[in-house]
C-alpha cells in the first residue's frame, strides 16, 4: 500500500499541508458549524485519511468528555456565594 489517498498525497504524514487545513474544518464539522457541501468534503477526506480520522475521533471524544463534565451542577451554597460575589463586583463597578 502506498499510503496515498484519492487526492494523490501521502496521508501517513499528519503534518501534510492539506490535512492541516482540514483540522479546523473537522472541529467545525463536529460542532455542526459547516454547510452541507463542506460536510461532504470533510467526510470524504476523513474517509481517505487515517491521521485525520484519528483526529476526528479524538476531537469527538474530548468534546463528549467535556460536555459530560460540564453537566454537573454546583452545590447550592457555592452557587449562592458566587452570586453574592458577582453582585458585590457589580456594585463596585457602578460605584467606582
Amino acid at each position: 500500500m502506498s499510503g496515498e489517498g484519492a487526492h494523490g498525497h501521502a496521508h501517513d504524514d499528519p503534518s501534510n499541508e492539506e490535512c492541516a487545513d482540514f483540522l479546523e474544518r473537522i472541529v467545525r464539522l463536529i460542532d455542526n458549524e459547516l454547510e452541507e457541501g463542506d460536510c461532504a468534503i470533510v467526510r470524504a477526506h476523513i474517509d481517505t485519511c487515517s491521521p485525520c480520522l484519528e483526529r476526528y475521533d479524538l476531537q469527538r471524544t474530548v468534546k463528549a468528555l467535556v460536555a459530560r463534565s460540564c453537566s454537573e451542577k454546583a452545590p447550592a451554597d457555592l452557587r449562592e456565594r458566587v452570586r453574592v460575589q458577582i453582585a458585590a463586583v457589580q456594585v463596585q463597578i457602578t460605584e467606582g
